[in-house]
Formats: C-alpha cells, structure tokens, sequence
C-alpha cells in the first residue's frame, strides 16, 4: 500500500512538472496602463505578490505621457510618474527576473473621442487630418471615419520630438524593448494631407514603422507592436478593429523581421499567430476579458508549440495579457472576488493562482 501511494505521488509529481513545462512560455505577460501616482506603491506589491510567483516574466506599461519628461516638459500629464516612481517598479521587476517594457503611442491613437492627445495638443502642426474636428459628443460610425487622430509620419518634425520622447521612457525604465502601440490606425496617407496623399498606405505604416525600429536598434533596443494593421481584415473577415480594411496589412512583407507581434483578438481565438510566425515574426498571443476564448488562445499557442517544426516553434512565444482601464481600476476588480468575467478573472485563469 505504501508502494502504491509513493508511486501515485511520484506519478502526481511528474505530471505537474510535465503540465507547468508545457505552460512555461518564453513570454508570459501583462500589458496594463502605468498606474497613477497614488497606486505606485499598491501596484509594487501587486508585482511582488502576484506577478512574481505565477511566473509572470514581461509587463508592458503604457506609460504614454503619464511621466515627468525632462526633454519635453510640456508634454507631461500635471501628475505625471516621477523617476523616484518609476524606479520603485523597475526594482521590483529587477528583483523577479521581470521585463518592463514602456510604451508610448506612436503614429495612431492621438486622440481619445473627444479628446486631442497631448502630442496633438502640444504640436498641433503633426495632425494628419487637422481639417477633421473633434466632435463634442463622439458617436461611431460617422461621416468622417474618425476613430483617433493620426500624427503625419511623413511631417519633418515629428520624428526629433517622438524619439526623444522614446528614448527617455526607456532609459527611465531601464528597459532594451520598447512598444509603439501603432494599433488602429485609420488615419493614414489622408487625402487631405499635402504630405501623405497618394501615397501608398503600406509603404506609409511599414516607413514609420521602420523608422522607429532603426531608431531603437542604434542601441541595441527592440521594437514591441500591437499586429491588427498587418492583417488582411477584408479576406480573413477579422473586420476593421482587428485587422485593416485600409491597406496597411501589405507592409508586413516591407518591415524588419525583428519586430515582435502582439496579436490581439478578444471575442475569438483568430489562428492568425501561425500567419505572423510564417512570415519569421515572433508572436504573442494576445487575450481581454473573455476568459473561455482567452484559455483557448492558450491552448492554440501550447499546441503550435508542441507541433511547429523547430523553424517556426520558437516564433510561438507565448501569451500577453492585455487591460484597457487604468492599474487602479484593474487591482481593484483583482482583489475583489467576483463571478462576473473581467479581465482580472482572465488574468487568474490564465496564470493560475499563485
């Protein structure tokens, strides 16, 4: 009998160890908003007490303009992180063999509704479609496609300004990777512009985009990307939030293969890592708050693991949490236990509890 129960634990032992290699991704991630000034402190903890011990190794922060820039100050947000701030995180992460990676919105996402981003704000004159207004109550669909404003990637002062921006953010955080956003971008090569139009929308996305990557690699930094606009949202019937319905997606065979992938989809577990590790670029999977098709993007990326040819296995590189509200808001429905789906109840069933 003894025997018997020394062998069940023996056998209980390796199939756990077997189970926690098969989930043990070269990334296994979160990507949240840097947390306001008041919830450093609560968000350290959180790092140390929750991160840490499910094997969290890489946390995307978007930072945006929520920092004390020094080469730009009036970009800042009033209440924006210190260095002192930020430094808590980077210790944290430091002390648990965790990536920070900042990111900064470039190129899409300059505006929020009825908001003007505070690059567009400041810099007025970087507006792709500056004849395009903000309404005072946003409503989607309208007559003007407007979603969030664009900067022109082809204005000649742009550039000096964004990568000032980048180079400090990463420096602050101590980081080799840096994330750019460039998800949903609609605005692009506008009619309107007298720089952008007529030009090709591909050869527009793929020329930022390689000019951002060209930028970081001067000091050995990686460029991180949200993938939607490389992906043919019309043939593969994704639609225009995940994928692009304006041409951009021709730019994936025009960028450096260096580029890693965060492949979004939140309502349905899309296959579409296999396109981007087929074209030799790394791949993160990328779930939300549904946490049933969340654990089935999981999945598909363990199975593309186990089966790819060695080739394309380690383009496969695991799982990147997304939440789209502020740190504050997420640690509360975290510490809060509730049956209602949420992206803090994904966050658990994808890595486990601690």
């Amino acid at each position: 009998m003894m025997m018997k129960k020394i062998t069940l634990l023996v056998l209980s032992v390796l199939f756990s160890l077997f189970a926690y290699a098969q989930d043990t991704f070269p990334v296994r991630g979160l990507a949240i908003a840097a947390p306001e000034k008041e919830n450093v402190d609560r968000f350290v903890k959180f790092i140390n007490e929750e991160l840490a011990p499910r094997n969290i190794n890489t946390l995307i922060l978007r930072v945006d303009y929520n920092f004390k820039y020094k080469t730009h100050p009036e970009l800042a947000q009033e209440n924006g992180l210190s260095q002192a701030d930020v430094d808590k995180m980077v210790a944290a992460c430091q002390k648990h063999n965790i990536a920070i990676i900042p990111q900064v919105n470039l190129l899409g996402h300059q505006s929020w509704h009825s908001t003007l981003g505070k690059l567009l704000e400041v810099y007025p004159e970087f507006d792709e479609t500056p004849g395009i207004q903000l309404p005072e109550n946003y409503e989607w669909p309208n007559e003007d496609d407007l979603y969030c404003k664009s900067y022109c990637p082809l204005h000649p002062g742009v550039h000096k300004v964004v990568f000032e921006v980048m180079d400090e953010i990463v420096a602050a955080f101590k980081a080799d990777a840096f994330h750019a956003g460039m998800d949903e971008v609609f605005y692009i090569g506008h009619e309107d512009c007298p720089r952008c139009q007529g030009r090709d929308k591909a050869e527009l996305f793929a020329g930022e985009l390689t000019k951002i990557r060209n930028h970081l690699a001067l000091k050995n930094r990686r460029l991180w990307i949200w993938g939607d606009r490389l992906i043919d949202g019309k043939t593969t019937g994704i639609g225009l939030w995940e994928a692009s319905y304006n041409n951009t997606y021709r730019a994936i065979d025009m960028i450096p293969k260096d580029v890693m992938i965060c492949d979004w989809h939140y309502e349905r577990p899309d296959p579409t890592a296999v396109y981007f590790a087929m074209k030799g670029l790394d791949v993160a999977t990328s779930p939300w708050r549904n946490t049933p098709v969340a654990l089935q993007q999981k999945q598909m990326m363990l199975d593309l693991r186990a089966n790819a040819t060695p080739e394309m296995k380690e383009h496969f590189t695991g799982i990147m949490q997304t939440v789209w509200s502020g740190a504050g808001g997420f640690l509360d429905r975290f510490y809060t236990e509730s049956e209602e789906d949420s992206d803090a109840k994904c966050f658990k069933a994808l890595f486990g509890k601690k």
